[in-house]
């Protein structure tokens, strides 16, 4: 397949986060998560995997960052885990656990890959969700503190932060579905869970600025909602779950209102002032993209799904399966075209108001360890329709495929493999695939072509 030649300085990087990679869960003063307690309810791990131990990366991280150098990448989005630095969501910092991110920072600058943080993706420390967790106004400003601690020590090498990964998945998987951690089944009721992260957001990106951070900005879940029918209810439980996953978190930081006045009603404390807090301006926007959902009117007699997760019959709206497309290893359809639309979708609601984009998360999961011919695919199909939308206007600055390696993937486990590199979860070692050699050839490539524009635009499929 033959891909466009991306702008010079298109940033290429690869991602992943400190609870599915780290392990070492006790080690040097790391205090429990409340995914830490969560995955040890028996059951909450389909496929039992012990999730302690991650991928070894606490040990590991030098390895992981020449298998970054490898590649040619520029940059590495890893999460910070909040437990790691204050055990106790608030109180002490645990200075070994800073020592641990200051030294991934310096091997990865040692190779030349930008370290992009990402301050909170999903491990909340225990005693802070055991209090209330994102109920609890509180968290937000245990985050920000936290984030000013971790800027003092590393802004002066990290040049890319990330306050806040998928508040929507958090939100609706963990507090209104109780499928995800802390295993709350809230429905509408877990709406305080977004506005205290959004809150925590701003004030983290007011804590950073004031610590010397700079180059701020947010990863969040988006794609588009399509419509299952065409009957009044159809559209509206289509526009209703569409209010809720995609704007109820990009109007505030983008726009500083909600979506709907209704939900903002809903909303807990002095909204309109936290507003102000919550759009606090931002130097680039994070996208993270897998595939569109397609949404009707509740049917009480099916079986409702979401990513795989049963959905309430009495929620206002239902899930449908996407028909004619191939699925990944989740069962989640491959529609690059869906990226096209979603970011051309931001451009066009948001105008002037959008600060450039950066595609945070987009893979493809498989059970299978080496199918990579399939996530090849899938990568050259997601990379062009993202040009695409670059063609249409939309200011996109740089790509990070999810994942470096295969990670636990949450409640999945081990079942579903993300990764560039293969991890043999019995030794943990590290075999790079078919598509890290894809990816390495690419990135090359493109900073080749950047340079000679008229050279061969060809991407060969390494061999195995």
């Amino acid at each position: 397949m033959t891909l466009p030649i991306f702008p010079p300085g298109f940033l290429w990087g690869a991602s992943a986060s400190a609870f599915q990679t780290e392990g070492a869960v006790d080690a040097d003063g790391k205090g429990p998560s409340g995914w830490d307690a969560f995955a040890a309810q028996p059951g909450r791990i389909k496929d039992g995997t012990d999730t302690t131990r991650g991928t070894g990366f606490h040990a590991r991280y030098r390895e992981d960052a020449a298998l970054l150098a490898g590649l040619g990448a520029d940059a590495f989005r890893f999460s910070i885990s909040w437990p790691r630095v204050v055990p106790g969501g608030s109180g002490a910092v645990n200075a070994d656990g800073l020592d641990f991110y200051d030294r991934l920072v310096d091997e990865l600058c040692s190779h030349g890959v930008t370290p992009a943080p990402t301050l909170y993706h999903w491990d909340t420390p225990l005693p802070l969700e055991e209090a209330g967790g994102w109920l609890d106004r509180d968290t937000a400003y245990r985050f920000a503190e936290y984030a000013g601690i971790v800027a003092e020590r590393l802004a002066d090498r990290v040049p890319m932060w990330i306050t806040i990964n998928e508040p929507a998945e958090v939100t609706l998987l963990g507090y209104a579905l109780g499928e995800h951690a802390p295993g709350r089944a809230l429905l509408f009721d877990a709406l305080p869970a977004a506005h205290h992260q959004l809150l925590a957001h701003g004030l983290a990106v007011r804590a950073l600025r004031a610590a010397g951070a700079d180059n701020i900005g947010a990863a969040f879940s988006h794609a588009p909602v399509w419509t299952a029918g065409d009957t009044d209810e159809d559209r509206f439980g289509a526009e209703l779950y569409d209010t809720l996953t995609n704007w109820l978190f990009a109007d505030p930081v983008l726009t500083g209102r909600y979506p709907d006045e209704s939900l903002a009603a809903l909303m807990p404390g002095p909204v309109a002032d936290d507003l102000k807090t919550i759009s606090t301006p931002l130097d680039w926007y994070g996208v993270n993209y897998y595939n569109p959902t397609l949404v009707g009117a509740p049917r009480p007699e099916a079986l409702e799904t979401f990513s795989g997760f049963t959905m309430p019959a009495e929620l206002p709206f239902g899930i449908r399966e996407i028909e004619g497309y191939e699925k990944t290893g989740f069962g989640w359809p491959v529609v690059p075209e869906g990226l096209t639309e979603i970011v051309t979708t931001l451009h066009t609601r948001y105008g002037d108001r959008l600060p450039p984009l950066y595609i945070t998360e987009n893979g493809c999961a498989l059970e299978e360890p080496h199918a990579d011919d399939r996530r090849i695919a899938y990568l050259e199909s997601h990379l062009t329709a993202l040009r695409a939308a670059m063609d249409a206007g939309v200011d996109v600055r740089g790509y990070f495929t999810w994942s470096l390696t295969d990670n636990v993937e949450w409640t999945e486990g081990a079942s579903q493999r993300f990764g560039l590199v293969h991890i043999d979860y019995e030794t943990l070692t590290r075999t790079p695939k078919k598509s890290y050699a894809w990816y390495r050839d690419l990135i090359r490539a493109q900073k080749s072509q950047q340079r000679n524009p008229a050279a061969e635009r060809a991407y060969a499929t390494p061999a195995e």
